[in-house]
């Protein structure tokens, strides 16, 4: 007896396609949370810089949940990495070191305690000198010892494995120079943040040398790459040029246009034709 294709079959087919394929590049529409497309333990490398809850105004989610609200959030969604990486995936993640805005928080320990918590094991922290102090608009108690903000202008990019750190699996083929290895174990990397302009208008974009350190540190030639808030793209960006299969999830449609057109533009790649 022939199999009968139903309405609810197109459907389901429509839901976990990804929104846009091209060489070993993969963006999904959807929600990390939510997500069924990709295979459990399938990931060699997870590259991503959540949401800050800073009240940035994204396009279709708020940026300004109360901080326990946030944290109940990202233990969903790095358990969810956590169940997608394989037994020797790694995961970069980065976060602020604190945040100030509607009282003092120690994001960067909260969201170590909580990784560690779900059974991701702690290997390093990298600190990311962006040099943005020259933005900071608040200064507590100014010339004063009453109650003034020490902020510091750096981010945190959390080194985490999930089982075992050294890597025995995958083509073992490596693209790093000697130069960039000794500069980037070096725990202090300084360059400059992105542009909104320059990443399509993305509210908060990531610099696609955060990736491309990431990438070619953690990572070997054809490891598969996951970025679980895609945003602007740079992750996909950087895994498609330097020879890694790269899967990104962005639940807004807005953003996932803005990555396609990115990596289209920067990449040159040749895409195949959109799924139907």
């Amino acid at each position: 007896m022939l199999n009968t294709i139903t309405a609810e079959d197109t459907k389901e087919k429509i839901v976990h396609s990804p929104y846009f394929e091209a060489d070993n590049l993969l963006i999904y529409k959807d929600d990390i949370l939510k997500i069924t497309s990709i295979p459990n333990s399938s990931v060699d490398l997870i590259v991503t810089s959540p949401p800050y809850n800073v009240d940035i105004h994204y396009n279709s989610h708020a940026d300004n949940l109360t901080y326990e609200n946030y944290l109940e959030f990202t233990q969903k969604w790095i358990k969810k990495c956590f169940d997608l990486a394989k037994n020797e995936g790694r995961f970069l993640l980065n976060i602020p070191l604190d945040k100030n805005k509607g009282g003092q928080k120690s994001v960067g320990a909260d969201f170590t305690q909580i990784a560690k918590d779900i059974g991701w094991k702690y290997h390093s922290t990298i600190i990311w000198n962006e040099g943005n102090i020259s933005r900071r608009t608040a200064w507590g108690s100014f010339m004063s010892a009453s109650a003034p903000y020490v902020i510091a202008p750096v981010e945190l990019i959390l080194v985490l494995y999930k089982d075992s750190w050294k890597k025995t699996g995958g083509s073992r083929k490596n693209d790093i120079t000697k130069q960039e290895f000794m500069d980037w174990t070096n725990g202090i990397w300084t360059f400059n943040g992105q542009s909104k302009k320059g990443a399509g208008g993305h509210p908060a974009p990531f610099p696609i040398e955060l990736p491309r350190r990431c990438i070619k540190l953690f990572s070997f030639i054809g490891d598969t790459i996951l970025d679980p808030f895609l945003g602007s793209g740079s992750t996909l960006i950087a895994s498609y040029m330097h020879g890694r299969k790269g899967i990104g999830v962005e639940i807004d449609e807005k953003y996932c246009n803005i990555a396609m057109d990115r990596l289209q533009w920067e990449t040159k790649l040749n895409e195949l034709p959109l799924l139907e």
